[in-house]
Parts: C-alpha cells; sequence; structure tokens
C-alpha cells in the first residue's frame, strides 16, 4: 500500500515538473520571440488608392482599361464625348480674335481722334488770327459789322468743333489708357475663356495619374457621367 502511494506521489511530482518546465520555456520563448508578433483574424493591407474621377460632364465613348489590367501613368483610361467641348473652344477662340480686332480699332481711332483734335486747333487758331485781322480793319471802317459778326461765328464754331473732338478724344482714350493690345482688360478676358474652353476640352481624356493596378471600375461606354464620378481607381505598387 506504501508503494502504490509511494509512486503515485513520484508520478504527480513528474507531471508537475514538466508542467512547469514547459511554462518556463514558453514563458522564455514569449519574452524572446512571440511577444515581437501580433497576429489577427481580420488583417488586411491598407495602400493608396487613386480615384479617376472627371472634372466635366460628358459621354464616354471610350475605356482603356478592366478590373486587375496594369497601367502606366499617362496610359488613357477614360475618354468623354469632344463634340461639345471642341464646339465651344472654337467659339471663344473666334471671340478672342474678334476682340483682338475691336481693341485694335480703338487704337486707331484714337490715333485718327488725335489728328482730328490737332486739325480743329488749326481751325481755331486760323479763325482767330481772321478775327483779329478784321477787327483792325473795322476800326477804321474797311469791314462791315456783318463780316466782324461772321468772323466772331466763325471763332466760336471752330472752338465748339475742337471741343467735340477732345471730348471723343478723351472718351475714346479712357478705353485703351495704361493698356497695350495684349494686357487689354477686354483681350485677356477672352483670352481667359479661350484658356477654360481649351482646359475642358484636354479633361475629356481621363490618363492614369500613377502606374499601377486597375480596380473598382464603376464605368460603362455610353454612360452619362459628372464631375466627381467615381469611374475607376488605381492602386499604385508601393
Amino acid at each position: 500500500m506504501n508503494t502504490l502511494q509511494n509512486r503515485r506521489k513520484l508520478g504527480l511530482a513528474v507531471i508537475a515538473g514538466v508542467v512547469v518546465m514547459i511554462g518556463a520555456a514558453y514563458g522564455t520563448y514569449w519574452a524572446m520571440v512571440a511577444r515581437y508578433y501580433q497576429s489577427t483574424d481580420d488583417a488586411y493591407v491598407n495602400g493608396n488608392v487613386v480615384q479617376i474621377t472627371p472634372q466635366i460632364s460628358g459621354t464616354v465613348i471610350s475605356i482603356g482599361a478592366d478590373d486587375t489590367q496594369f497601367v502606366k501613368a499617362g496610359q488613357p483610361l477614360v475618354r468623354l464625348d469632344q463634340a461639345d467641348a471642341k464646339v465651344a473652344l472654337d467659339q471663344a477662340e473666334a471671340q478672342l480674335a474678334k476682340t483682338v480686332r475691336e481693341v485694335r480699332n480703338l487704337f486707331a481711332t484714337t490715333e485718327q481722334l488725335q489728328a482730328a483734335v490737332d486739325v480743329r486747333q488749326s481751325d481755331l487758331a486760323a479763325a482767330r488770327n481772321d478775327l483779329g485781322r478784321r477787327e483792325q480793319l473795322g476800326k477804321s471802317g474797311a469791314v462791315s459789322g456783318e463780316e466782324l459778326q461772321h468772323a466772331r461765328d466763325a471763332v466760336r464754331a471752330a472752338q465748339s468743333s475742337l471741343q467735340a473732338a477732345q471730348q471723343q478724344l478723351i472718351a475714346n482714350r479712357a478705353r485703351i489708357d495704361h493698356t497695350t493690345l495684349e494686357d487689354h482688360p477686354e483681350v485677356r478676358n477672352a483670352a481667359a475663356v479661350v484658356r477654360n474652353a481649351y482646359l475642358n476640352y484636354a479633361r475629356t481624356d481621363l490618363p492614369a495619374p500613377v502606374s499601377g493596378f486597375v480596380a473598382r471600375r464603376n464605368v460603362q461606354l455610353g454612360q452619362r457621367v459628372g464631375p466627381g464620378a467615381a469611374l475607376m481607381a488605381v492602386v499604385p505598387l508601393d
């Protein structure tokens, strides 16, 4: 009986020793290796996803890539119908050309009005000289009062013509003062419309901004899309 009890105690001691050794070994492994690793059943890798979205409205007429396909930066992905954007660009360019001609005419008209003012000043000077001569002759009775009155009327008429020419010159010059043809406000505004129309035309092509794999393609041929619509995404390798 005592022998059986001794064996039983020895067996329990051996089992306890083994458990302690296993615990010590795991504790050593965790302290040196396992604590530096993490695990989960819901793991994923988070990376940059570049969304492909249009900046203008349009109808999709071409799709250059599909899901999981590798694309290079600059490769066309989606193309929108260019017809409306091309018409708007042509109209803007025509309006710019018209505006340039109109502003050029303003500069030419200013020169013409300045020449007209010079002529009116000469006419006034001549009328005043004629009046002065007639007034001298009038003192001796060589010129009638009626002729003197005509001379005075001629001076007043020349003064009125000069003032009218000067007002026209001032009004026209106000539209071009301190400007050149290139930086005139009307020309710059028309040029800005051309640039905006060109950008809209260029934005009908949507290239890949980075190299990577296409994902989440949501666009279809013939689809009408608007600014900000998610057409597809590109996931770069890095």
